[in-house]
This record gives structure tokens, sequence and C-alpha cells, in this order.
């Protein structure tokens, strides 16, 4: 038996069983992930204190900055040498985080278009989802049309640090808001591949969480841009 413990489904019913209870647990996991990371955005917005120690010290944000990248990569990088305990502790971990660098958010737009791109954000990404979900297109050709993308909108974004350019914003949250629609649907399309191959267990539904999540905070950040009614 392997990592990921791989039972290879022998018939057409076995594999939407596969299917079903994979994606089942993904979006379990995304689910308490975003769970999280709402309710820490909103103690930590809620705590003048805690508030103004993350605004106020530069230091400490960016470190819980580099903290979630850290995360990030040592679950993307080392899942395989991860058990699923820590593996998931990394994750709620990670959903901390981001809950508490997020709460700054609150303070640049108001609370109301914070709810309502929140809505938004979900139900796009419920649509693509779906599709990405029951499409029976082969979606392997949008990996690296979509990877591309991301990296502009990266490379963009740190330009954009130094230039404070509206424009360029407004620009490159367009392209963000393509990129991350189209890789929900992607990335769903590859967990239901995964689950189709025979995998299960905690981790791959780890893993299948924590791209589904960022997917869609990304995706809720690029139309915050957009939609989101600044103070």
């Amino acid at each position: 038996m392997n990592q990921f413990d791989i039972n290879y489904p022998q018939t057409q019913e076995k594999t939407i069983i596969a299917q079903n209870s994979l994606i089942r647990q993904v979006y379990a996991w995304m689910g308490a992930g975003l769970m999280i990371t709402a309710l820490l955005a909103l103690a930590t917005v809620s705590s003048p204190e805690m508030l103004k120690a993350i605004v106020g010290n530069r230091l400490l944000f960016y470190g819980l900055m580099i903290g979630e990248l850290g995360l990030v990569f040592v679950l993307s990088g080392a899942i395989a040498r991860l058990s699923a305990t820590t593996a998931t502790l990394l994750f709620l971990g990670y959903s901390a985080l981001n809950g508490i660098t997020l709460s700054v958010i609150f303070l640049v737009y108001t609370a109301d278009s914070i709810a309502s791109t929140f809505v938004i954000s979900a139900g796009m990404f419920g649509v693509m989802s779906v599709y990405g979900y029951m499409t029976n297109r082969d979606l392997t050709s949008w990996g690296s049309f979509l990877f591309m993308g991301l990296i502009g909108v990266v490379i963009a974004s740190l330009v954009n640090i130094f230039l404070h350019s509206n424009a360029v914003s407004w620009v490159v949250s367009g392209i963000g808001v393509l990129v991350f629609t189209g890789l929900t649907a992607y990335d769903t399309w590859k967990i239901r591949a995964l689950a189709a191959s025979g995998a299960g267990g905690r981790k791959p539904a780890i893993m299948g969480a924590l791209t589904l999540y960022l997917d869609f905070i990304n995706l809720f950040l690029m139309l915050l841009r957009f939609v989101g009614r600044r103070r």
C-alpha cells in the first residue's frame, strides 16, 4: 500500500463512489478552513489590541505572511512524507494565519461590500467547480495556460507595489479573476481525475482542500478590488 492508500476501482460504480467520497472530504476540509479563516479574521478585527499589533508592526505582519507561504510550501512539497494528522494541522494552521492577515481588509473595505463580494465569489466558485466536476472535456490544456496567467499576475502585482498604479491594479485584478475562475474548474477536474485513479484518504483530501481554498480566497480578493466599497 502506498502513501495515498490507492485502490484501483474495477467498475464504473466503484469509480463514482471513489470520486464522490474524495470530493466530499475535499469540500468538508475546505469548508472547515474557510470557517477558521472567517472566525479568526472577525476575532482579529474585533480586538483593537490584536489589530494594532498586526497593523502597527510591519515585522510581525510580514512574519505572518512568510509563515503562511512556508506552510503552503511544506504542505505542497512534503505531503508524501507527512502524516495525515500533521498535514491536517498544517492546513488548519495556515487557515488560521490567513484569517489573521486578511483581517486588514476590514480596514480598507466596508463590511457590507466584503459580505456581498464573498457571496458573489461563492457563486462563481460553485458554478466553475461544478463544471470542473461534471464536464467530460479533457482540461489538461488549461493547466499551462492558467499557470502562465498566474505567473503574470504575481509578477505584475509585485511590480505594482512600486508603481502604485490604479490602472495596473485593475488590469491585474481582471486577469486574476479570469485565472482563478479557470483554476477552480481545472483543479476540481484534477481532483476528480485523482479520485478516479483510486486515490483516497485524508492526505489527498487535504491537498485538494488546500488547492481549492487558495483558488477561492484569491478569487475573492481579486473581485473585492472591483466591487468592494472603500471606507
